[in-house]
């Protein structure tokens, strides 16, 4: 059953786009958590921050929800598999994902991403850094529409205004922010950019989070690129497109 969030306990209908005034006011989220422990703050917690929050317990339910504003998906669900439901939700709509799961092996993080997910946050975390990661997902630079389009090495091509990367005319799955990182490093070819300088203009710019997402999404892109070596590693400082004009 799907339960609205509120401190006053009220399990009454909510209209589930109208948000309180807050910091969140008008942003819609998604729980997908079956631990009534974890659920419950989760839901009282954001609605102090001005979210409205609808919770569902499986995965079959989260796919049959309204597509609301960013899901916040917990891996270990009843029914499937929490991968099997990001990669469906991905299918079906551009809302942004983020996975709140106790697996935090690298491999585990990686599969997370390739199958759409936004990010990825393991259990226990604080909330301020939940708040933070949401913020940062659903954040849009409106400049980058304008944006012109990008060929690299006459194969690789980003068109900004469209949010596409295709190589060879071949579309390529990226999730938000992996095209949000490709298209900041390919801007410039064979500029260095920093990983505070990469942080700040793909994720926050009070980023929060361990700076080894940042790692982890770059090998992501490398290999849905098909070739690691576009993307150099400046070690100790960052990353950079290689330059091959």
């Amino acid at each position: 059953m799907r339960q609205t969030s509120g401190d006053d306990g009220d399990d009454g209908p909510v209209a589930p786009l109208l948000a309180p005034v807050g910091r969140g006011s008008l942003m819609h989220v998604l729980v997908v958590e079956d631990d009534d422990t974890i659920a419950g703050p989760l839901l009282k917690g954001l609605a102090r921050e001005g979210y409205t929050a609808d919770r569902v317990a499986s995965g079959s339910a989260a796919l049959a929800a309204p597509v609301p504003d960013v899901v916040l998906l917990d891996l270990g669900l009843p029914d499937l598999d929490g991968y099997e439901v990001c990669r469906r939700l991905r299918e079906a709509s551009e809302v942004p994902i983020i996975v709140i799961t106790a697996r935090g092996e690298e491999a585990d993080r990686v599969a997370g991403l390739e199958l759409g997910a936004d990010d990825y946050l393991v259990k226990p975390f604080g909330f301020r850094e939940l708040v933070a990661r949401i913020r940062a997902v659903t954040r849009r630079t409106d400049g980058r529409a304008a944006a012109p389009d990008i060929t690299i090495n006459g194969t690789l091509e980003i068109d900004r205004r469209s949010r596409r990367a295709c190589i060879d005319g071949t579309e390529l799955p990226l999730t938000r922010k992996e095209f949000d990182l490709l298209a900041l490093l390919a801007s410039d070819p064979g500029a260095l950019r920093t990983r505070e300088e990469i942080l700040e203009q793909v994720w926050d710019p009070n980023w929060y989070g361990p700076t080894k997402t940042l790692d982890v999404h770059v090998a992501s892109l490398r290999r849905k690129l098909g070739d690691p070596s576009l993307i150099e590693t400046v070690r100790g400082v960052g990353f950079r497109v290689r330059d091959d004009r």
